[in-house]
């Protein structure tokens, strides 16, 4: 990892010391959760155009009128704008950080990239009356984008500086933890699939895809079932291999993310798909990204930053 110096000091004010600037990215990790949840309460309370033009909510008002689907649209356009403020203060942050990292920085600034691409592709959503493959694309992308700020604040707990980086696990564990990585991908762009065929489309006359629900459901089905089952090998070879405590914890956490997950999937297919079991379904996909993402990044040790008392510390002696 490389430090890159300060040329010109920095009023000490203007600084953010490495343990501020991981709260400002775990904020972002939280606000991109609450942009996935309200994201699919519009879809799934038939508010997908509750608001018909973008930026405004109509040709008359930014805000939205008194109408209920118009505020529940706004309500999501309301986070997007905590989104959009976390997401450029994380970067504004990480310039300021001392000592400045160039890893961070640049993940940072992908989370403006983020931003950017999600607004553009929100207003095209709009625009094309909630096009199913664009809807599809806007919710994996949001996916996408929350995985940028779990790296973010991942690699935020890092200390500063060269550090000494070694394997908690063997190549087989790191391979079948990257085969997760994948199967995670496949299974939530399935997922996309299967509501944009069911019946909750944003809206009551929104396009969908013209495919059979079951077999679609059937499909994704078995994707989780593949990806529970490379998650059960993992596991057991974690402890074949006398695995750390730590890697374990994480794998079991990941575990029952997935499980739950699967357990809430199979309920809203047998259940009709009622909207309450889907909005589960939905929040838990953010999370099982994250537990995925967790115990990936804790597959190699590496110096954490140091603990309370020297969190304390006042930011002009972060300053090199």
């Amino acid at each position: 990892m490389r430090v890159r110096p300060s040329i010109v000091a920095v009023p000490d004010r203007w600084t953010v010391s490495p343990v501020a600037f991981r709260r400002i990215a775990a904020v972002a990790v939280v606000s991109l959760v609450l942009v996935v949840v309200t994201g699919a309460a519009v879809r799934l309370t038939g508010s997908g155009l509750g608001c018909t033009t973008w930026p405004k909510c109509d040709a008359n008002s930014v805000v939205a009128p008194m109408r209920y689907h118009a505020w529940v649209e706004f309500g999501n356009r309301l986070i997007n704008a905590v989104v959009t403020v976390a997401s450029i203060g994380a970067f504004v942050a990480a310039l300021r950080r001392r000592p400045r990292r160039r890893d961070l920085s640049r993940l940072s600034f992908g989370l403006v990239v983020g931003l950017i691409a999600e607004v553009v592709l929100g207003a095209i959503v709009v625009y094309t009356k909630l096009n199913p493959v664009l809807v599809s694309i806007h919710f994996l992308l949001g996916l996408a984008f929350l995985a940028v700020a779990v790296i973010l604040y991942e690699r935020a707990r890092l200390a500063d500086g060269p550090a000494e980086v070694r394997n908690l696990v063997g190549p087989l564990q790191i391979g079948l933890a990257r085969l997760c990585l994948l199967a995670l991908t496949v299974v939530a762009a399935l997922g996309t699939i299967v509501t944009s065929t069911g019946p909750h489309g944003g809206a009551p006359d929104a396009p969908r895809y013209h495919l059979s629900l079951h077999a679609v459901a059937q499909i994704h089905g078995t994707s989780v079932e593949i990806f529970l089952a490379i998650t059960l090998v993992m596991m057991w070879s974690l402890v074949r291999s006398g695995a750390p405590a730590a890697v374990l914890h994480r794998a079991e956490l990941m575990l029952v993310a997935l499980v739950a997950q699967a357990a809430v999937g199979y309920a809203q297919y047998f259940d009709g798909d009622p909207v309450g079991i889907v909005a589960v379904h939905v929040a838990g996909a953010s999370l099982l990204v994250i537990a995925t993402l967790h115990y990936y990044f804790g597959l190699r040790e590496r110096a954490l930053l140091p603990s309370a008392p020297t969190e304390a510390a006042p930011a002009a002696a972060l300053v090199p």
